[in-house]
């Protein structure tokens, strides 16, 4: 909430904050895309093998990168690393990882940054008075980009199809 707190304390620099943001969280990410696209399968077996990983990996392979948009658009903690260890090691562009991370992370720290300018300490206890709001919201954003890549998308390749894909 670092964006948040910097948008209270100096509005001018509010939209830079959240720019910084955006390019760090994409920064970020693509260090760890990149170590599960050289290292592919093996990489992500060691954390997705079983448990909570496991499953994690399977939602990615039967929807794809709306895994990855809602962990990164809304506020509240949701597992993003094993969507983007998902992205990198079944051959997902980098293209499109690069658009929906920078697409859902500008939704997220721009409209934090507008937060703190406009509510200014009382952010914080805004968004975590309206938590359950975020949640449901965030499921049907990820039920409205699923019927949307369901009924008008390209159909899903298998995890064995994904993985002897060329990489770019």
């Amino acid at each position: 909430m670092l964006v948040v707190y910097l948008a209270y304390r100096n509005h001018d620099t509010a939209w830079l904050t959240a720019g910084l943001a955006v390019a760090g969280s994409l920064i970020g990410s693509f260090v760890l895309y990149y170590l599960a696209r050289k290292g592919g399968e093996r990489y992500l077996a060691k954390y997705t093998s079983k448990g909570r990983g496991a499953t994690l990996r399977q939602w990615f392979s039967r929807y794809g990168m709306v895994t990855v948009v809602v962990p990164a658009l809304f506020p509240i903690p949701l597992p993003m690393k094993i969507f983007i260890l998902s992205a990198g090691a079944l051959g997902v562009h980098p293209l499109i990882f690069a658009a929906v991370v920078v697409g859902a992370r500008s939704i997220r720290y721009f409209g934090l940054a507008w937060l703190g300018t406009k509510l200014g300490d009382g952010t914080i206890p805004y968004l975590k008075s309206h938590l359950a709001p975020m949640l449901l919201i965030a499921a049907g954003v990820f039920l409205g980009l699923f019927l949307l890549i369901h009924y008008f998308g390209p159909k899903p390749k298998s995890e064995p199809e994904l993985a002897a894909a060329p990489r770019s």
